[in-house]
């Protein structure tokens, strides 16, 4: 989604206080836009005066997913949500300690960085090549399959034992067999 710099003058908003520039976003919620065209997050606790700083952002998409990572963290499943849908993919902080909550914040918003870098073919070291072989734009396998993750997986099954195989019960061959039941290579 792309949102446009706002180009009203200060005075039409509330109290004439210059926030035409600066402000929060009109759809996500926790996120606003500082003068420089960057966009931040921030979380109010629970019950608390305090707000967690969440992080500066290029595009106001990965303050929003800082934000639903903060706020699964600190209000749990009824949390309002910028992107609901996506909330059982965000990671989950080790705790619920402002620098846990700020570590879970910003590895979900350079996730959906890197995901929108490599949807955009922002790199063209990378995307000529894929380009010149097969004529279609460059899909990052790894990300779309979550390589590193897989392969982990894969390590962890590799350590789990196989599942035993019952000794105790005894093959019985067919009545009309010969004794060799066993090979393959033996047709009608």
């Amino acid at each position: 989604m792309h949102y446009s710099k706002p180009n009203e003058s200060s005075s039409s908003t509330a109290g004439g206080s210059g926030r035409a520039a600066t402000g929060r976003h009109p759809v996500y919620k926790g996120v606003r836009r500082r003068n420089n065209g960057k966009w931040v997050s921030e979380i109010r606790e629970p019950r608390k005066p305090n707000r967690i700083w969440l992080g500066t952002f290029p595009t106001p998409e990965m303050a929003a997913i800082a934000y639903d990572v903060a706020a699964l963290a600190l209000k749990g499943r009824d949390a309002e949500l910028n992107f609901p849908n996506s909330a059982a993919s965000l990671p989950v902080p080790t705790s619920t300690s402002p620098r846990d909550i700020q570590a879970a914040a910003a590895s979900a918003a350079a996730a959906l960085g890197a995901a929108n870098d490599a949807l955009r073919n922002t790199n063209p070291t990378v995307v000529a090549p894929e380009k010149h072989l097969m004529g279609d734009d460059f899909v990052d396998e790894d990300m779309i399959f979550d390589m590193p993750n897989v392969l982990c997986n894969m390590a962890e099954g590799m350590l789990l034992s196989p599942p035993r195989w019952d000794t105790a019960a005894t093959y019985q061959p067919p009545a009309d067999d010969d004794g060799d039941a066993v090979n393959l290579w033996k047709f009608p």
